[in-house]
């Protein structure tokens, strides 16, 4: 029997102005992002978890703060959990509107399977799966937890349940708050996923 390592996608944002994030540093949870971190806190008590690797983004490190605290976890920051970089970041970006109405824009959109607009996804890939690892070694044979990026989780998915990369964001299933599980084998291999939403009934309406 095999464990599992489960990949976090942080909670909601305090984004009013709807700007791409990205990497950038200080943006924080509103009041219903920590109450979604804090809902998958309780959702994770019936878990044996070993460890827990967070971004290092503020977002990912509120959100696994109740996870932690709930199984006597010290966190542990692993750089290859951050949000995917984008040549967008820091611009209000919203499908037909803000940054993508520009032309300026248009020159960055002309290889959508690399992206050509952020960090290639097979660059996200090995990242995010050297994370994973390193999560299921540090667990020491109990399950982990990894607190990450919409992004970097769905092309983790895409990768090991062999789908193409390049995609409609609109339609990648990973909410806030969302649990994303990768099964290991008893050789501790990748062996299946699932997929949850503990927070779902907090999720803002479209």
């Amino acid at each position: 029997m095999g464990i599992t390592v489960h990949f976090l996608r942080h909670g909601e944002v305090f984004n009013p102005e709807k700007i791409l994030y990205g990497r950038q540093p200080g943006w924080y949870l509103s009041d219903r992002g920590q109450e979604m971190a804090r809902t998958v806190a309780e959702w994770s008590k019936d878990l044996d978890l070993g460890a827990i690797l967070v971004s290092p983004l503020q977002r990912a490190q509120e959100t696994a703060a109740p996870v932690a605290k709930v199984h006597g976890l010290s966190i542990i920051t692993d750089e290859r959990l951050i949000e995917a970089a984008n040549v967008f970041e820091g611009e209000k970006f919203e499908m037909g509107s803000g940054v993508l109405k520009h032309p300026k824009s248009w020159r960055h959109l002309t290889k959508p399977w690399v992206p050509s607009w952020g960090e290639p996804y097979e660059e996200q890939v090995a990242r995010m799966l050297g994370a994973l690892f390193a999560a299921r070694d540090a667990a020491n044979g109990k399950d982990a937890f990894c607190v990450s990026h919409q992004l970097p989780i769905w092309i983790l998915r895409s990768a090991v349940e062999g789908r193409r990369m390049m995609h409609d964001p609109r339609k990648r299933e990973c909410t806030l708050a969302s649990v994303t599980s990768f099964h290991l084998d008893s050789e501790g291999m990748i062996e299946e996923t699932s997929y949850a939403e503990p927070a779902k009934h907090l999720l803002p309406n479209k």
